[in-house]
């Protein structure tokens, strides 16, 4: 699993794909930032550090419990809703009828702290082919130093079709921050990963709603 720290070696260690690669190296970002237990800093993060996957990427704010708002968000989430989906909340993404269970796991995320890790499945539709995807979450503290924001990344496998796509929730993997940071295996991202439009600047994918 991504979050699992423990690599396997060897003849016999599966190959991650590129997609996973990349994954891990944006948790391994965020783990690079935490000292010790703690949750890592808002300022901390560098887009740098990600910058394949920030079409990809967005910075979420907890406005009650359960509930989430864009504050920055990636070119491929806007594709996927067909729209501006900065100042929107996280759940616009999810299906209706899996949105209690995903403001449960938002609740985790923030309360615990926790990471999270959720497989997505859009069923097909007119226009629409079945699309697959991974959300991760990972909590972030505020300038007020409260655990109330949180980096994401939506990676999606498939063509998106006429948006909106919304997601039914296949799998969760929730993981309480209990154990020290471990040591960062993917400090670097290789490769991009490219949604289904034409690559973009990176500093255009990512802007910041104030």
């Amino acid at each position: 699993m991504w979050d699992d720290q423990r690599e396997t070696h060897g003849a016999d260690a599966p190959e991650a794909s590129p997609i996973e690669t990349q994954l891990r190296a944006f948790r391994a970002h965020w783990e690079a930032c935490r000292k010790g237990c703690d949750v890592p800093n808002r300022a901390d993060m560098d887009p740098r550090r990600i910058a394949p996957l920030l079409a990809n990427a967005f910075i979420a704010e907890r406005i009650a419990p359960g509930v989430v708002r864009l504050r920055i968000a990636g070119m491929h989430l806007n594709d996927l809703m067909g729209m501006e989906v900065r100042g929107m909340p996280l759940c616009s993404f999810i299906a209706p009828d899996a949105r209690a269970t995903f403001a449960l796991h938002l609740v985790d995320l923030f309360d615990g702290p926790a990471t999270l890790r959720l497989g997505l499945q859009s069923r097909a539709g007119l226009g629409r082919p079945a699309l697959s995807g991974t959300m991760i979450l990972l909590p972030l503290r505020s300038d007020l130093g409260d655990v109330s924001r949180a980096i994401g990344c939506l990676v999606t496998h498939g063509a998106i079709g006429r948006p909106t796509r919304r997601f039914a929730i296949e799998s969760a993997q929730v993981v309480p921050l209990t154990n020290p940071a471990q040591p960062v295996t993917f400090s670097v991202i290789d490769g991009t990963h490219k949604a289904q439009r034409p690559t973009t600047a990176p500093r255009a994918h990512l802007r910041l709603v104030t």
